[in-house]
């Protein structure tokens, strides 16, 4: 489906505004907390089968700091103090999203985990990675 570029323009218009009001009113906030929460349980969880099942404990280890830091970073967000000292959290939550990625697809390449458990956490991530970048550029265009 083709969108003209004016069209295109209202379009990322609506959008940023509706993003906007979701943050705002907390809906989006509320989706983002609980989307970390319920991944740094994942993340976890995965922990304990790495060390117990895999005998892995170096990557996992830090595959644990970085995917719970994410909600944690999420969860100070929360109580900013000021709008750059919420983008700077949230950007910590991205940054922090990102290396876990990272750790994802190193078990995965070095076979810790397999094909389809690395595909779907993998997928949560980058969910919350995009919604992260959502909100960033949100709260930076206010």
């Amino acid at each position: 489906m083709k969108i003209e570029n004016g069209k295109w323009k209202i379009f990322n218009f609506l959008f940023s505004a509706i993003i906007a009001i979701l943050i705002y009113t907390n809906i989006m906030d509320n989706v983002i907390e609980n989307k970390s929460f319920q991944f740094a349980i994942r993340i976890v969880r995965l922990y304990k089968f790495l060390c117990e099942e895999k005998k892995e404990y170096i990557l996992s280890k830090q595959l644990l700091r970085a995917g719970t830091s994410i909600g944690a970073n999420v969860t100070e967000s929360q109580q900013a103090q000021s709008k750059p000292d919420f983008v700077s959290k949230v950007s910590i939550a991205l940054k922090e999203a990102s290396e876990t990625k990272y750790w994802i697809k190193l078990l995965g390449a070095t076979e810790y985990l397999s094909e389809n458990q690395t595909k779907s956490i993998l997928d949560d991530c980058v969910e919350i990675e995009k919604i992260l970048v959502t909100i960033l550029k949100s709260a930076k265009n206010q």
